[in-house]
């Protein structure tokens, strides 16, 4: 069965919910809406329905004058594995010296950037969250502070964006974790799809609970960008498995939250070295 999708941005929560409140009364009716925040410090949000009958294109044109937003995108979706080929068609997100793009976007991408592909298919991470952009900024500062990373690990690493970025940069492999099989088998594919096979080792594994993991450590710089709880869990792993004058870039943190990850870490001898936050996430950059 023949499936469609309609996607735009406008500026606004407010006007956002009230295109997606009006595009729920569209005829034919969508049989799902979405209303998400665009999280990279824009205002932006995105509006978008899923239709089981070809979508109203002069209505959606309508809606989208009437409130202010971009025109509606409608994508036909054949009968497929949907989930590995609807790309979400957004611009392309700039992190200082990287840009994370889709492959729908891969001749506007600018002179001089590292180009970082990733469809918004199995996993989490397509730079447009705030706290996969508050990484890759993290990440850019750190090089431009001269950090030269040596051994780098991405611990729940999703799509293995970061990882990517890290072995973008630098000549040595990297590691990318994540405790879903699924994600494991994405970052292997990103990787393939970057020019980075052999470049990347992809491992399944819950925190740093991995032979492989425990290999290669201690680490000079460690991703982790997941959530408060398990990130407070693994401070003490993440301690014994960073080299003395790492750096351990954590995300997946609220605003009212790196408070607290930031004192648990620093217990245990971590010093901060950067906080950023875009719109309700906070990225630390801490140092052992």
């Amino acid at each position: 069965m023949t499936t469609w999708t309609a996607l735009t941005t406008l500026t606004g929560k407010s006007q956002a919910e009230a295109l997606g409140e009006a595009l729920e009364a569209l005829n034919p009716e969508p049989t799902g809406v979405g209303v998400f925040e665009v999280e990279d410090g824009s205002g932006l949000w995105e509006v978008g329905g899923y239709f089981i009958q070809s979508p109203d294109q002069a209505g959606l044109a309508l809606l989208a004058a009437l409130h202010g937003a971009k025109d509606f995108t409608v994508s036909e979706l054949p009968e497929t594995d949907w989930v590995a080929h609807v790309k979400r068609e957004l611009a392309p997100v700039e992190a200082g010296r990287f840009v994370v793009y889709g492959s729908h976007d891969a001749d506007a991408l600018p002179e001089g950037k590292i180009g970082l592909l990733i469809e918004a298919a199995m996993a989490f991470g397509t730079g447009h969250h705030g706290t996969t952009l508050g990484c890759l900024r993290a990440l850019d500062a750190l090089v431009d502070d001269g950090f030269e990373g040596q051994n780098v690990a991405d611990i729940g690493c999703g799509t293995a964006v970061l990882a990517m970025a890290a072995a973008k940069i630098w000549p040595q492999t990297v590691l990318a974790s994540d405790i879903d099989e699924v994600a494991v088998d994405v970052a292997r594919a990103n990787a393939v799809a970057n020019d980075l096979d052999g470049r990347l080792i992809c491992v399944e594994a819950a925190g740093f609970d991995a032979p492989q993991i425990a290999k290669r450590a201690p680490f000079d710089l460690v991703f982790a960008n997941i959530l408060k709880g398990p990130l407070l869990m693994l401070a003490q792993d993440m301690w014994g498995a960073t080299s003395d004058g790492g750096y351990v870039i954590l995300s997946g943190i609220l605003n009212e939250q790196a408070d607290e990850v930031c004192d648990h870490y620093c217990g245990f001898g971590y010093s901060l070295w950067r906080r950023e936050e875009i719109g309700e996430w906070s990225t630390l950059v801490l140092r052992k």
